[in-house]
């Protein structure tokens, strides 16, 4: 064969390799571990974060238990979930979560709060309310708890589809550090200075990022500011890819990701 030939046989065959590619993608996942020093905190924390599990029509029972066995061999002291547990298209009875959830048994718990996909599917949250409680998770719709002496975690209510307070939501809490777990990232810009660490996904991180250009869309209104990882703010702010896909089941040089935290003391 010659050049010519091959380089026309590669440049049709790429768009089927890529689509081949981003398939295999969606239903991997990596699992990072982030080291960071946070005010307030006197011990260490092991921390795993799980969000945009999105299950629904492309995701579902069998990724969720490799999601939670993943999360238990890291043996984290705590588990929390940033949101959209469920996709809109969800069309399941949640029992998947009540069975498979249980399963993490971290020594402070396991929290989560709402997506904007939770509440679309949900408009009556008492099902997926009853779900989670079943499942052993904390649900945090702007309150907190404090789960240390020196740790006090806080839950936004959705920044998009429902009634945030970030007043209300950090009212409480003693002398340690303040962790808010928030869906969406857009909230960076409107947050006290008294906020530790901020945690969120949304993003996806694009879920399709082309090179030189990065992510196409990420749904949040600062465009690529916020799209992953560690952000620009004014207290440490880490954004997850997050775990799912939604609208189809791609993702493209942006791997899904369950991420241990591992936070130690200032």
């Amino acid at each position: 064969m010659d050049r010519r030939r091959f380089l026309k046989l590669a440049l049709a065959a790429a768009p089927l390799a890529l689509g081949l590619s981003a398939a295999r993608e969606a239903y991997s996942f990596e699992l990072p571990r982030e080291r960071r020093v946070i005010r307030g905190l006197r011990e260490p924390l092991r921390l795993a974060f799980l969000t945009d599990l999105h299950l629904g029509p492309y995701l579902g029972r069998r990724q969720l238990e490799e999601w939670v066995a993943a999360t238990v061999e890291l043996e984290p002291d705590l588990v929390v979930f940033g949101g959209d547990i469920v996709d809109q298209e969800y069309d399941g009875d949640l029992s998947e979560v009540v069975e498979l959830l249980p399963r993490l048994r971290p020594p402070l718990g396991v929290v989560a709060v709402l997506g904007n996909h939770d509440r679309t599917r949900y408009r009556d949250l008492s099902p997926f309310r009853r779900a989670l409680r079943e499942a052993g998770v904390t649900l945090l719709v702007n309150e907190g708890v404090q789960l240390r002496d020196d740790l006090y975690l806080a839950g936004l209510d959705d920044w998009r589809t429902g009634h945030p307070d970030i007043e209300r939501t950090l009212a409480g809490g003693g002398e340690g550090a303040r962790v808010l777990l928030s869906h969406n990232p857009d909230v960076i810009p409107r947050l006290p200075d008294h906020v530790d660490l901020l945690l969120a996904g949304h993003t996806h991180g694009g879920q399709v990022r082309l090179p030189l250009l990065g992510p196409l869309v990420t749904s949040s209104e600062y465009g690529r500011r916020y799209a992953e990882g560690w952000v620009e703010a004014p207290m440490p702010a880490f954004v997850s890819r997050g775990l799912g896909v939604t609208v189809l089941p791609f993702r493209l040089f942006c791997p899904p990701e369950l991420v241990l935290l591992d936070l130690q003391p200032a």
